[in-house]
């Protein structure tokens, strides 16, 4: 079983694999069907559905990631686990759109499977490689188990009760991390023994975060050529294009590499992968596609009323991803980006002003935020190396 681990001796720890990027392009559908969700059901409780429906795409993504970074790609059984979990991963974003009705079931099984069966596989492989990774993995397949009865649960049920069933469910997983999996009579689990490459799983999330950002580009770009070219939609479609480049700026020109560094060279690694790459990683994706939503949203009503949909997602997309940028920056670097935080101001200082814009005209005024953060930030930047 030990040839299925990467060795740490190296650049053979820290490459991320061509099966692992494939493995990856399913999960960008499922996050691109939970835009789609997102757009079709922009009310209070639908946008409440949505975020849990990502939440769930995010959370079996991100723990495949962490097994990748024990396990080695090259071997054969691990890229058979793989293409297993991508197979049940199709089934999970074919169920996203009638998650909440018809394929309810077809969603749970799915992501049960990739749950509960990725856990399973890393119990018996990990018997012989340590005590502290096997009991980890004991551990957490006793919080997924526990989990699954609830998404069955809520899949054998309808409506609300199902809701409140999936709620369940996901709040039993992002406990169980936030607590370390611990188990009454097992204890719990010390972040100090999970030994993984922090440049790993830094270029892991960061792939993830540039393909869904090209993903955005073009599902927008489909959507701007099957409308009515005008100055409006001309418009709206420019200013969603540089508002992705910031974004991609945001992220990767100014942060990215550096967090890697830091985070490869830190002792508290297994901490860092956790509270930065786990869970505030996810600000970022939800920012991605809640701006994404915007865009459909304005390039189909390009003139005249802001709607609340169109107003909610075009402030609240870009206020999540600075957010999510204020946490990784500050958890990573231990700064306070004052760019970041002007850029906040803009955007609520918009809210008011909304009813007398376009929709055209509220993304070029947000995208003029995200540029003047960016290039904030980049000035401080150089001016400080």
């Amino acid at each position: 079983m030990s040839t299925l681990f990467r060795t740490r001796e190296g650049t053979r720890a820290h490459k991320v694999s061509f099966s692992e990027l494939f493995f990856d392009l399913v999960f960008v559908y499922a996050i691109t069907q939970s835009a789609h969700f997102l757009i079709s059901h922009f009310t209070a409780y639908g946008v409440f559905q949505s975020v849990l429906i990502l939440l769930a795409v995010w959370w079996a993504w991100i723990f495949t990631t962490w097994v990748t970074n024990w396990l080695d790609p090259e071997s054969v059984t691990v890229r058979l686990l793989l293409f297993t979990l991508m197979f049940f991963g199709m089934l999970l974003a074919i169920a996203i759109p009638k998650a909440f009705s018809d394929n309810g079931m077809l969603f749970a099984v799915a992501y049960i499977a990739i749950q509960l069966g990725r856990t399973l596989f890393m119990c018996v492989v990990t018997r012989h490689k340590g005590a502290p990774l096997h009991r980890l993995f004991v551990r957490m397949a006793i919080w997924f188990a526990l989990s699954a009865a609830c998404w069955v649960a809520g899949a054998l049920h309808e409506d609300t009760t199902r809701t409140a069933w999936w709620v369940l469910a996901l709040g039993i997983e992002y406990l169980s991390a936030s607590v370390s999996f611990y188990v009454p009579g097992l204890g719990r689990s010390d972040s100090k023994d999970w030994d993984i490459s922090g440049a790993h799983m830094a270029e892991r999330c960061g792939l993830l975060i540039i393909i869904a950002l090209g993903e955005s580009l073009l599902v927008m770009g489909h959507t701007f050529s099957s409308t009515v070219w005008s100055g409006a939609t001309v418009a709206a479609f420019i200013s969603g294009f540089i508002a992705t480049v910031a974004m991609w700026w945001l992220y990767f020109s100014l942060s990215a590499e550096r967090a890697s560094e830091r985070f490869t060279a830190s002792a508290q690694s297994g901490h860092i992968g956790r509270l930065v790459y786990t869970y505030v990683h996810f600000l970022l994706i939800a920012g991605i596609v809640m701006v994404a939503a915007a865009d459909e949203f304005i390039l189909a009503h390009a003139h005249g009323h802001i709607g609340t949909a169109t107003l909610v997602a075009a402030l609240g997309g870009p206020a999540l991803y600075l957010v999510g940028n204020i946490l990784f920056k500050t958890l990573m670097f231990n700064s306070h980006p004052r760019s970041h935080y002007v850029g906040l101001g803009l955007l609520a200082a918009q809210l008011p002003l909304a009813s007398a814009m376009s929709p055209a005209l509220l993304a070029v005024t947000t995208t003029a935020t995200l540029v003047i953060v960016a290039v904030w930030e980049t000035i401080a930047v150089l001016a400080s190396d």
